[in-house]
C-alpha cells in the first residue's frame, strides 16, 4: 500500500476490478506490488501515478479527502478505465472509511454547517446527516440484510480457504463488494469487520512491520461469527452495529486531558488520540490519525486540536481541559467537530486531584474484572468502547525481562506487599521512532521506583497492563520528579524521561527480587496447539492446515491436549484438520476441495473457542495471590 495515495471506497476499487478481462486480473497482484512504489506526483489535492510511458492515472479525491466515485479516478491509456493501470494504482490506495467515503462530517451539521474535510484541507462543501443506525426487527434481520450477510460469509470462507497467499486483490475485491452492500443493508458492524480484514490481509501479504497475525485471525473470526448468525436470522440486535460516525448532541461538556497515545497503524496510517475525561468519570477522546505512518504519528504530537476554536494543540490539551458547548459524541466516545461546537481552554487538573484522582482509588484487580467481564469477548463495539476507558493504578517496579517489567501494586498508603498483585507491564508501540522502549529500558534500571501509571488492559495475554503515561505518586521521595511544564505526568509516547527525573539509587528502597519468573497460564496452556492450527488454517490457507491430518501429527497434538483435560479443543482440532483435508470429486473423476463452508464453520468454532478459553486463563491472572494486609 502508498500511504502516499488518498484512501479509496471499497465499491470503487470493486467496481475496478470487476471491470479488468480475466487475462488482466492475473496480472493485477504483480501490477498492484510494482505502482506502489511508484513516485506520487502532488498537485493540490491532485494525485498522479506515471505507470509507463503511454498511461498515467490522476486521482482527484472529493471534498472528504477520499475517492468515493469512479470518475475520480482516470487513466490516460486507450483501455481506460477498463485498464489494469487504473485498477492497480486504485488497489494500492488506502481503503476509505466508509464514512470517509460518502463525505459523512465527524459530527452533525448545524443548520448552515460546513466543516473540514478529513483530507486536512478547507472546503466548504454540503454536508449529509450520518445514517441512523439500522434495526432488527423482533422476527430478526430483514431478507436484504440477510442476503448481504450470505455474500459477507461466501466472500470471507472462499478468502480464508485461500489464505493469505491466495487472498489477492481479486479476492480482496469480492469481500469489499460484499462489504459495501452489507453498508447498503445497514450492516455496519460486519462491514467495519470486512473492512478490518482487508487491511489486514493487505498488511500481511505485504509483509508490512506494524502487522500481526492475531489481529487477522481476530477480525476473520469477527467477520464470519456476526455474518453467519445474521445469514442465519439471528435477531440481536448486537450484530447489525451502529455507524462508527452516528455522532449525537452531548450539550455542555468540562474535559480534562489524561494523556496522549501515538498511533501508527500497520496500513500506513499515522497520528494522536487525546484521551480525556469529563468531570461525570466519561471518558472521551480527541484524535487526529491520516494516512503518513511514524512520521506523521511523531508530527501530530503537537498538531492543533480540531475542535471548535479552543486554539489548543494535543500536547496542551492532555495537560489541559476544554470547556466545551454543543458538544457531539459518538458512540465509541470520541468528540466530534463542527461550526456549531464551541470550546474554550481552561486549566488541566493533575492526577492528584477531581475525577483524575478517582482512577487511582480502585483496586487493579476489581478494575480488571470489570473489563473483561460482559460481552467484550462477543461483541467489539462494546469491547472498543471499554478499551478507551483507561485504567489507572499506584505500582512499584520489581523486575523486569525482555521487553517488559514486573510491578506489584501498591496499597493505598503507598506500602509494597508481597501479596500484591503482580503485573506485566508492555510498552504500547515499540516502534523504534517513538518513545516508548527508551522509556522502559530506564524504568527498567531502577528497581523500587513508585510510579502511577495510566494504561489499557491487554485482554490477549497474562495480567498485562500497556503503560501510556506516568507520573508521580502524591507521597514519598521513591518516585518520579518530573519538571513543572509536564504536569504531573510523561506520555510515554512522547516524553522521554532523563536521569534527572529520577531519584538517586540510594532513595529506591530495596524491593523483593523476582526469584522465577510469574507462570503465565496462557503461554504454559496446551491450547498452543488449538492456536497454531487455528493461525497456520488463515496464514497458509486450507493446504496448510490438512497438513496434519495427512502427516500423523493430529493424532498425538490431539492426545496431549486430551490428557490435559482440553477435551473440547482437542476434538475441535481434529475436526478443523479434517474438513481442511476433505476432498470430493467432480462427474470427470477429479478431485478438488470441498464447498468452503463446512471449513469456515469448523474453523469459526475452533476459533470462538480458543479466544473464550483463553479470556477466562487470563481474567484468573489478575486475582492476587493472596490479601494485601
Amino acid at each position: 500500500m502508498n500511504a502516499e495515495l488518498p484512501p479509496v471506497a471499497p465499491e470503487v476499487v470493486a467496481a475496478a476490478v470487476e471491470q479488468l478481462t480475466s487475462r488482466l486480473r492475473k496480472k493485477l497482484d504483480a501490477a498492484i506490488e510494482t505502482y506502489a512504489a511508484l513516485p506520487v506526483s502532488v498537485e493540490g489535492a491532485v494525485r498522479r501515478v506515471r505507470c509507463g510511458e503511454d498511461a498515467e492515472v490522476t486521482l482527484t479525491p472529493g471534498p472528504s479527502g477520499a475517492i468515493a466515485d469512479g470518475g475520480q479516478a482516470e487513466c490516460s491509456c486507450l483501455l481506460a478505465p477498463r485498464c489494469l493501470h487504473r485498477a492497480a494504482v486504485l488497489g494500492a490506495a488506502p481503503v476509505a472509511d466508509p464514512d470517509m467515503a460518502a463525505g459523512t462530517p465527524d459530527s452533525p451539521p448545524q443548520d448552515g454547517d460546513t466543516e473540514t474535510p478529513h483530507g486536512g484541507e478547507a472546503a466548504t462543501h454540503a454536508v449529509t446527516p450520518p445514517a441512523e443506525p439500522a434495526e432488527v426487527p423482533a422476527s430478526g434481520p430483514a431478507p436484504a440484510q440477510v442476503t448481504a450477510a450470505a455474500a459477507l460469509w461466501a466472500a470471507t470462507a472462499a478468502m480464508l480457504a485461500a489464505g493469505v497467499p491466495g487472498a489477492g486483490a481479486v479476492p480482496q475485491a469480492e469481500l469489499l463488494r460484499a462489504a459495501h452492500t452489507a453498508r447498503l443493508a445497514g450492516l455496519h458492524r460486519p462491514e467495519a469487520a470486512a473492512l478490518r480484514v482487508v487491511r489486514a490481509v493487505r498488511a500481511a501479504r505485504a509483509r508490512h512491520d506494524g502487522h500481526r497475525l492475531t489481529d487477522l485471525v481476530a477480525a476473520l473470526r469477527e467477520l464470519l461469527l456476526t455474518s453467519g448468525l445474521l445469514a442465519a436470522a439471528d435477531p440481536d440486535p448486537a450484530l447489525v452495529g451502529t455507524a462508527r460516525r452516528a455522532y449525537r448532541p452531548g450539550g455542555g461538556l468540562r474535559v480534562h486531558g489524561v494523556c496522549r497515545e501515538p498511533v501508527i497503524s500497520a496500513t500506513g496510517y499515522g497520528g494522536v488520540v487525546t484521551h480525556v475525561l469529563a468531570d461525570d468519570g466519561r471518558w472521551f477522546s480527541v484524535a487526529d490519525v491520516k494516512p503518513g505512518g511514524p512520521s506523521r504519528a511523531r508530527g501530530a504530537a503537537t498538531a492543533p486540536v480540531a475542535l471548535g476554536s479552543g486554539g489548543v494543540d494535543h500536547a496542551q490539551l492532555s495537560r489541559g481541559g476544554l470547556l466545551i458547548s454543543g458538544a457531539t459524541l459518538s458512540p465509541d466516545g470520541r468528540l466530534g467537530a463542527g461550526k456549531g461546537v464551541r470550546a474554550t481552554p481552561v486549566p488541566g487538573l493533575s492526577w492528584t486531584s477531581g475525577p483524575l484522582a478517582r482512577l487511582f482509588s480502585r483496586p487493579l484487580a476489581e478494575t480488571a474484572r470489570a473489563r473483561l467481564a460482559g460481552g467484550a469477548a462477543t461483541d467489539p463495539e462494546r469491547s472498543g468502547q471499554g478499551a478507551e476507558e483507561l485504567i489507572g493504578c499506584d505500582l512499584v517496579v520489581v523486575g523486569a525481562n525482555e521487553d517488559h517489567l514486573f510491578a506489584r501494586e501498591l496499597r493505598p498508603d503507598g506500602a509494597a506487599t508481597e501479596g500484591g498483585l503482580l503485573i506485566r507491564l508492555v510498552p504500547a508501540n515499540s516502534h523504534p521512532g517513538l518513545a516508548h522502549a527508551v522509556n522502559f529500558r530506564k524504568l527498567a534500571s531502577r528497581p523500587g521506583l513508585r510510579l502511577r501509571v495510566v494504561g489499557r488492559l491487554d485482554p490477549d495475554r497474562a495480567a498485562t497492563l500497556r503503560p501510556l503515561a506516568v507520573g508521580p505518586l502524591p507521597f514519598g521521595s521513591a518516585t518520579l520528579r518530573l519538571p513543572p511544564e509536564w504536569s504531573g505526568h510523561a506520555d510515554l509516547g512522547y516524553d522521554r524521561l532523563e536521569g534527572a527525573h529520577f531519584p538517586p539509587a540510594d532513595e529506591l528502597p530495596p524491593v523483593p527480587g523476582l526469584s522465577e519468573l510469574p507462570p503465565d497460564p496462557v503461554a504454559q496452556a496446551p491450547l498452543w496447539r488449538l492456536r497454531r492450527l487455528v493461525e497456520v488454517a488463515v496464514s497458509g490457507g486450507r493446504r496448510a492446515a490438512a497438513e496434519p491430518a495427512r502427516d500423523g501429527d493430529r493424532a498425538s497434538g490431539a492426545a496431549a491436549l486430551r490428557r490435559s483435560g482440553f477435551r473440547t479443543a482437542a476434538d475441535l482440532a481434529d475436526a478443523l484438520a479434517a474438513q481442511a483435508d476433505r476432498r470430493s470429486r467432480d462427474a470427470f473423476g477429479r478431485t478438488h476441495q470441498s464447498d468452503p463452508d463446512g471449513y469456515a464453520r469448523a474453523w469459526l468454532a475452533a476459533a470462538v473457542y480458543l479466544t473464550g478459553t483463553e479470556r477466562a486463563l487470563v481474567e484468573a491472572t489478575w486475582q492476587p495471590t493472596t490479601t494485601a494486609g
